[in-house]
């Protein structure tokens, strides 16, 4: 009995230790608890990853897989990735380049960049793993691999809503929060008659070869339908789409999820007429039905090649009003009257096919929640998505955010939280409301002179690229304090009226200025003449990417939100200015941006916003007993033009400036001085990004 005993214990412990992967237990009931449980390591997953192990917060990244990015091992199906890589944008500003990098993940290592992988314009998807482990070791998160969680329930922890998460060896993990990172990978399928007829995207060959001389008809007009058909453009006979809804195109419509140009070769053979096309239809009220070549149908002299399909009869699209059995139980004994091409002899889809593909795109899975915790369906997607607030916390479920592609139902069809490009922002966002709610650490602040607010500003619309790639989705918030301002980077626009709960920073009565960027409503011709506007009195007729600020007596309410105008991304302001659009995407002109945006600033603030010399300084403090705010605050203080650490330090060193004299903000918060010692450049109103 006393050996008995100690062999117990032993394997007791070694099964919790593999079990939990060095996690913190309890007992031998294999139960382990965090305080933060990550569901899924992909790109959200270890993005969330990074900032929590940043903030040395409690957490474990949860991946059923043996390696991080699991998807990407199998999706696209043609290896082909349609996010842009542009490594070379004639710029050393870090902050300005991811504008044009949709693949790198947020970090403080500037050399964790998608570039070490690949320098392709558009990687090959292979890539994108290895990055994701690259990212995951030399960082060094947390993250358990083969733990496929089966069961999510909800559970009282000490009186607020916990969860608890199961895996196919009954460890159980006890989370006071759950973020749900697991993206979409379940296939989305259409319920009609004939479906088992159907192959699934996530099923069909990849080489082209097995669809030699075959007549093919894809239902799904998105990238995946596209990608499939591209691929086999040069082997099929015919290549027929079929959607409810017409093509999008990405250039067209600015969402990056819509048709893109790398995948579109078929608009060409479409277009030209060469044997393809694309045809408008309710899945939901179609057939796919088997006909063999003998039918009762007329052979054609057109004789087919030797294929896999051979035999196997040939699949007619058909609609299941003209069918006689509608319950599937013999839809191969079909005629030539529950056909189509019988009622109507020019039926666009009457010739037979050898192969039915679907390429629907992925759904969230919401079978592993129980009633407790699953989030409910979005009202928009399909259903797709689950349902989240405008704080990205699951509706019904507190505690439970959900991240990256999944949380898209926010800006569906409207911006890049679906992407990576995008949800890199929004995942860093959610960390801030998580610091502030559970741990009262307010959102990061910038502590600024009303003096330089045109500046800040004008830099932020420059190289910030957060609100470029989340436009109209993350703002930049200004807190107007007086003389001075407080600068919010990157809040959820949505989620305006909670700005006090969700950032721990209040509203004075001064007011507030949200700095968005954002399309114009105006619909155009995407490449045809007046598509662009080039005058900045005309600026509100921007149609491409600008910068729009809005300013508000007082905060908006709820109410307001939901009373916006359509397409707005905020209610109605007290004022509004749009920053003309640039071609170059550059707005630093004296003339058509800085003027412009110094009048409407010194509407709002009712101040002299202007910049003048020392000597300017010098007499209006002899002749005036208001001098303009830039001379009290800068030159009456002998600090002059706000500048960076090498000015600082040139002019401490020519004896022009004693050394207690370096900052002009408090050191409680983030400084300009600081933050411009590191951005290394000085902040005036036409500047150089790239110092």
């Amino acid at each position: 009995m006393s050996l008995i005993q100690p062999l117990f214990r032993l394997l007791c412990v070694l099964s919790l230790v593999l079990a939990s992967s060095g996690s913190g237990l309890h007992g031998c009931n294999n139960s382990v608890s965090h305080e933060y449980c990550v569901l899924g390591a992909g790109p959200a997953g270890l993005q969330m990853g990074y900032f929590l192990s940043r903030s040395q917060r409690d957490y474990i990244i949860l991946e059923r897989n043996t390696g991080p990015g699991s998807f990407f091992h199998r999706y696209p199906r043609h290896r082909k990735l349609i996010s842009i890589n542009k490594i070379y944008t004639g710029r050393r500003n870090k902050e300005f380049n991811l504008r044009h990098d949709w693949n790198s993940l947020l970090s403080d290592r500037s050399d964790l960049l998608f570039q070490r992988i690949s320098r392709e314009l558009y990687p090959n998807a292979d890539d994108f793993p290895r990055y994701l482990s690259m990212f995951e070791s030399e960082l060094g998160l947390k993250v358990k691999y083969g733990a496929d969680i089966g069961r999510i329930k909800a559970s009282d922890f000490n009186g607020s809503q916990g969860y608890v998460l199961t895996d196919q060896n009954g460890v159980s993990y006890q989370c006071s929060v759950l973020l749900v990172s697991t993206g979409l990978w379940v296939p989305q399928q259409v319920d009609f008659l004939g479906s088992d007829l159907v192959e699934g995207y996530e099923s069909i060959p990849t080489d082209p070869e097995e669809f030699k001389d075959q007549a093919v008809l894809i239902l799904g007009k998105g990238n995946s339908a596209f990608e499939t058909a591209q691929s086999i453009l040069g082997r099929a006979s015919r290549i027929h789409l079929y959607s409810p809804s017409p093509v999008r195109l990405a250039w067209q419509t600015h969402y990056v999820g819509d048709l893109r140009a790398i995948n579109n070769e078929l608009l060409d053979t479409y277009q030209l007429k060469s044997l393809d096309g694309l045809v408008e239809g309710r899945l939901e009220d179609i057939a796919i039905v088997r006909r063999e070549k003998d039918g009762g149908k007329r052979r054609t002299a057109k004789k087919r090649s030797q294929t896999s399909t051979e035999g196997k009869g040939q699949l007619y699209l058909t609609l299941t009003e003209l069918l006689d059995n509608q319950n599937g139980n013999n839809i191969s004994k079909v005629t030539g009257q529950n056909l189509p091409g019988y009622h109507t002899d020019n039926f666009s889809l009457r010739q037979p096919y050898d192969r039915v593909i679907r390429c629907l795109g992925f759904r969230f899975n919401f079978s592993i929640f129980d009633g407790s915790a699953q989030p409910p369906q979005s009202s928009g997607a399909r259903g797709r998505l689950p349902g989240v607030t405008a704080w990205y916390e699951g509706r019904g479920t507190p505690n439970l955010f959900v991240l990256g592609t999944a949380a898209h139902s926010l800006d569906y069809r409207m911006s890049a939280g679906g992407f990576v490009h995008g949800f890199r922002y929004t995942v860093r966002a959610v960390h801030k409301i998580l610091e502030q709610r559970y741990h009262n650490i307010a959102w990061p602040a910038t502590k600024l002179p009303i003096s330089q607010l045109q500046s800040w500003i004008l830099r932020r619309v420059n190289e910030a690229s957060g609100p470029y790639q989340m436009f109209g989705v993350l703002g930049d918030i200004i807190l107007l304090r007086g003389s001075y301002c407080e600068y919010l980077e990157e809040f959820p626009l949505q989620a305006l009226p909670q700005l006090f709960a969700l950032s721990g920073r209040p509203l004075s009565d001064h007011g507030l200025l949200v700095l968005v960027m954002q399309y114009g409503l105006n619909r155009t011709d995407t490449l045809g003449p007046g598509r662009a506007e080039s005058e900045w009195t005309k600026a509100w007729r921007s149609n491409f990417l600008h910068p729009v600020l809005y300013y508000y007596n007082t905060l908006p309410t709820e109410k307001d939100m939901r009373q916006r105008p359509v397409g707005w991304p905020l209610p109605r302001p007290d004022a509004v200015h749009h920053m003309v659009e640039d071609f170059l995407t550059e707005w630093d002109q004296p003339i058509s941006h800085s003027q412009p945006l110094r009048r409407f600033l010194e509407h709002c603030l009712q101040t002299d916003l202007r910049a003048f010399y020392a000597e300017s300084c010098f007499l209006l403090s002899l002749t005036s007993r208001t001098p303009p705010l830039f001379c009290h605050q800068g030159y009456l203080r002998k600090q002059g033009i706000v500048g960076n650490g090498h000015l600082w330090q040139h002019a401490r060193e020519a004896g022009l400036m004693a050394d207690h004299q370096g900052d002009i903000t408090p050191r409680d918060e983030t400084s300009v001085t600081e933050y411009l010692k590191h951005a290394g450049a000085a902040v005036v109103s036409t500047m150089n990004f790239d110092l």
